[in-house]
C-alpha cells in the first residue's frame, strides 16, 4: 500500500514538473495556445489571391497610383482563369498626366497605411503568381510586394521588373528569402507606363501567393 502510495505521488510530481513529456507521448492533452502555436509553425502559404471572395483571401486590390483612374480591374473574371472559377481581369487604357499607373492589394481594404492590416510572412521563400497578357507583349514595368509607409509601415519592398508577358499563362516567382517579412500590408502590386503601351493593354492574374 505504501509503494502504491509512493508511486501515485511520484508520477504526479514528474508530470507537474515536466508535463510536455507526457503531452508527446499522448498521455495528456495538448493545451489550446500549444495547439495553436503549432499552428502558427506549421504555416506554409498565404494567400493573396484564388477566387474572388474566396475566404483565404488576404490582401484586397483597392488602391492605385499614378494614373489610377486609368486602370480598371474585375476580380471575378471567369473566361479561362489559371485555376478554381475566376481570375483578376485588369485593363490599362493608357490615359493620365503622369505616364504611368498601377495597384495595390492590401490589407484592410483601402489600406494606406493609416490601419493595421500587415501579416508575419517570415515563414515564405517566396512570392509566386500566374499572369498572362490578352494578346502578348504588355510590358509591366514591376511586380511587387510592400513598400508602403505610413503609421504602420511595410518592412521591406521587393519586386521584379520588367515583365513581358505572353498569351499563355505563365507563373512567376519573387525571391523573398532574404527579406525582412515581418510586417506586409501590401501585399502585391504592379506598375505599368504608358510608354511601353501607348495603345493601352489587358492582361491577367491569378493564384497570387507568399510559399
Amino acid at each position: 500500500m505504501k509503494n502504491s502510495c509512493f508511486l501515485i505521488v511520484l508520477i504526479s510530481l514528474i508530470v507537474c514538473a515536466n508535463p510536455w513529456v507526457f503531452a508527446q507521448e499522448g498521455l495528456i492533452p495538448e493545451s489550446e495556445p500549444a495547439k495553436k502555436a503549432g499552428q502558427a509553425i506549421e504555416l506554409k502559404q498565404q494567400i493573396v489571391y484564388s477566387d474572388k471572395d474566396a475566404a483565404e483571401n488576404s490582401f484586397f486590390p483597392s488602391q492605385t497610383i499614378g494614373d489610377g483612374p486609368a486602370i480598371e480591374f474585375d476580380q471575378g473574371w471567369q473566361e479561362n482563369p489559371q485555376s478554381g472559377s475566376t481570375c483578376v481581369k485588369i485593363k490599362y487604357n493608357a490615359t493620365g498626366d503622369f505616364g504611368w499607373a498601377g495597384l495595390y492589394w492590401v490589407n484592410p481594404v483601402g489600406n494606406w497605411g493609416q490601419k493595421k492590416g500587415g501579416y508575419d510572412l517570415r515563414f515564405a521563400k517566396k512570392l509566386t503568381f500566374w499572369a498572362k497578357g490578352e494578346k502578348g507583349g504588355e510590358h509591366i514595368a514591376v511586380f511587387r510586394l510592400g513598400g508602403l509607409k505610413g503609421t504602420y509601415p511595410d518592412s521591406d519592398n521587393h519586386g521584379i521588373g520588367p515583365v513581358v508577358l505572353t498569351p499563355e499563362w505563365k507563373q512567376y516567382a519573387v525571391d523573398v528569402s532574404q527579406r525582412n517579412l515581418k510586417y506586409i500590408f501590401a501585399g502585391f502590386s504592379f506598375a505599368l507606363t504608358k510608354a511601353h503601351n501607348r495603345k493601352g493593354c489587358i492582361f491577367y492574374l491569378d493564384n497570387i501567393k507568399y510559399e
